[in-house]
């Protein structure tokens, strides 16, 4: 087996781990400090409509062009006396797009690029996108993004709880506003391929909560039948046993993405490519970390908050330290608390090297001492 094959296994049944239930107010602390420095890069900058969302004009030219882009580009500004951007494609031809510019203006930058280009006027395609029609496009996009967080809420709360169902929209939201706002930093074009890249990040980001979620679930029936371990402690396990899962599918979604966006958008410089690559590629990796860092954790806060869970938090402290107070070790308190007849399995053990189970070595069923 792998070293990372061992470490996945040894993280899944406990044997290791990391505390990330107990530190969760250092990620709550990061990803706040993240999402301001996102809203203000997105209040100060704004962000870098395309075309489609704003109106303006395309024009294409005949293929294999002498122009670079950087004439073309300037070319088009002086003409326009607005920002272009102009991309070469596959046929040599270019592609400008000019936003901002209604009929008249766009048959005068016509005749303009025709002098310049050195390419007949005729040959010159123009196509016209209004802003009603980028209007619609911005309505459709939030209307799609409203309808998405309604039904992954609903969904969530029937499936698992309304708990879990808040934790992961606050995620979510999370995962938007990042993206969002590296958007507005970076200075990218967002175009529908960018609405695009963002809905699938929002899906995959779900789906990494899920599979959390989900294991939380049955790691937590009856709960409070039990005086072993507390309802953190086994949330604390549900993401240490996923934790190895969440990175490999990860890194196996981001490598082709950054192929995108670092070979295709800037080496090989296909713009076009840049819009979704960029969404995809933040909104994977934020969606990744606000998985196994803000959504379980805030979970757990909100489960700890109800009496029940409260309860429970005190009975298993208060075996824990009658143990103590005894000498004997946290692990026999917590096997003679949990009961001889259940499994080892039954409940998680407390992640770290100093707090693991000792009942591994007695086989399963056999009685671990007292009764309560």
């Amino acid at each position: 087996m792998s070293k990372l094959g061992t470490l996945g296994a040894r993280l899944h049944h406990g044997e290791i781990g990391y505390d990330f239930v107990k530190n969760r107010k250092i990620w709550y602390g990061i990803s706040i400090l993240i999402t301001i420095t996102a809203i203000v890069g997105l209040a100060v900058r704004g962000l870098h409509m395309g075309i489609e969302f704003q109106g303006g004009a395309v024009f294409t030219t005949p293929k294999n062009m002498s122009a670079s882009v950087a004439q073309a580009e300037t070319w088009s500004e002086d003409a326009s006396g607005h920002d272009a951007i102009v991309q070469k494609l596959g046929d040599g031809s270019l592609r400008i797009q000019i936003a901002g510019t209604d009929t008249q203006q766009s048959d005068q930058i016509k005749e303009d690029l025709s002098q310049k280009l050195d390419v007949p006027a005729e040959k010159i395609n123009a196509d016209l996108v209004g802003p009603s029609w980028g209007d619609q496009i911005a309505n459709k996009a939030w209307q799609g993004l409203g309808i998405f967080m309604v039904l992954v809420v609903i969904y969530l709360a029937i499936a698992f709880e309304w708990r879990m169902a808040l934790a992961a929209f606050v995620a979510l939201i999370h995962d938007i506003t990042i993206t969002v706002g590296i958007y507005a930093l970076v200075g990218f074009e967002v175009t529908p391929g960018t609405v695009i890249g963002l809905l699938t990040i929002l899906g995959y980001s779900l789906y990494d909560t899920v599979v959390v979620f989900d294991s939380l679930k049955e790691q937590t029936k009856d709960i409070t039948k039990q005086t072993r371990w507390t309802y953190a402690e086994i949330a604390n396990r549900s993401i240490n046993s996923t934790l190895v899962r969440s990175i490999n599918t990860t890194v196996v979604a981001l490598l082709p993405v950054a192929g995108l966006l670092f070979i295709g958008g800037g080496v090989l410089g296909a713009g076009m490519l840049n819009d979704i690559s960029l969404s995809l590629f933040v909104g994977l990796a934020a969606g990744a970390y606000s998985s196994i860092f803000i959504a379980t954790p805030l979970v757990a806060d909100l489960k700890e908050a109800e009496p029940q869970m409260k309860a429970l938090k005190k009975r298993v402290l208060a075996k824990r330290a009658q143990a103590a107070a005894k000498g004997e070790p946290a692990e026999a308190a917590a096997e003679e608390a949990y009961g001889a007849d259940e499994p080892d399995d039954a409940a998680p053990a407390v992640v770290g090297p100093r707090n693991q189970p000792t009942s591994r070595g007695r086989g399963r069923g056999r009685p671990s001492g007292k009764r309560r």
